[in-house]
């Protein structure tokens, strides 16, 4: 009897021991995934802690120490640098280079001051590539309303030409507009252009404003009003100020609050 119940024992012997290397297996795992969770998100945290910007700084300056250590090194072995360069460009990558470098030469050209006009014309080209495409939907709604009131109206007449073309008359020009028309002074925009112009316009000001201060602060100005046009003109009334301000000072200050008869 005493030997029938040994096997029953060494089997549950043998089984407890299983299970416990089971859960030493599965103690190892987790706490090899809760170290590697706890690496990988270690990595991340510093990842979002570093400035992007810094690191794009960081790689431009290696860029451009590698680029001067070639170019020293070529230079120095009696080499041409450009065309030991070249040999690691394709064909595509050199025109597309030299396409960029007359683009960015353009641009640094485009940005420098030359005249007024130039500068009237820049402000143009920006607003419109700020101003968004037209709504090419709305205008061919109005349009066709436009046309089906003058329709209505017999106002609008189909006219063939000689070479078979059709075209529409306007009789009183309500439509198609002359020098008589005044149609045009009705049309209403939409709130949304009035808004866009206003924010437009608000916008400018305020960088016409902030160069102002600008340039004030650079000239040791106190932000008073600029009563003149050049430095030569602005020493001369700062001379005149001098002599006639405790003359003239009760006539200006009745100018501003609007008192003056």
């Amino acid at each position: 009897m005493a030997d029938a119940a040994k096997p029953p024992v060494a089997d549950a012997a043998k089984t407890a021991e299983d299970r416990l290397a089971r859960f030493r297996a599965l103690k190892a795992r987790a706490k090899e995934s809760s170290d590697q969770n706890l690496k990988e998100a270690t990595k991340e945290s510093q990842r979002l802690a570093t400035d992007p910007t810094q690191l794009t700084a960081l790689n431009r300056k290696h860029a451009i120490a590698s680029h001067k250590l070639l170019k020293a090194d070529v230079e120095e072995s009696g080499g041409d640098f450009e065309r030991k360069r070249a040999w690691d460009w394709t064909v595509e990558e050199s025109e597309r280079w030299d396409k960029r470098v007359r683009k960015r030469d353009a641009h640094r050209d485009d940005t420098a001051f030359r005249d007024y006009a130039q500068e009237s014309e820049k402000a143009y080209k920006r607003q419109l590539r700020n101003m968004g495409n037209p709504d090419l939907e709305r205008y061919t709604r109005e349009k066709m309303t436009a046309i089906e009131k003058a329709a209505a109206a017999g106002t609008l007449d189909i006219v063939e030409t000689d070479d078979g073309e059709m075209i529409a008359v306007d009789k009183d020009g309500t439509f198609f507009s002359t020098a008589d028309s005044t149609a045009f002074a009705q049309h209403k925009p939409e709130k949304a252009a009035v808004d866009r112009l206003v924010a437009d316009l608000r916008k400018a000001e305020e960088a016409s404003l902030k160069k102002r201060k600008e340039r004030m602060a650079k000239n040791g100005e106190d932000g008073g009003d600029v009563t003149y046009i050049n430095e030569k003109n602005k020493q001369f009334n700062q001379k005149l100020a001098r002599f006639y301000d405790k003359y003239t000072s009760e006539i200006r200050e009745s100018f501003e609050r609007g008192t003056m008869v």
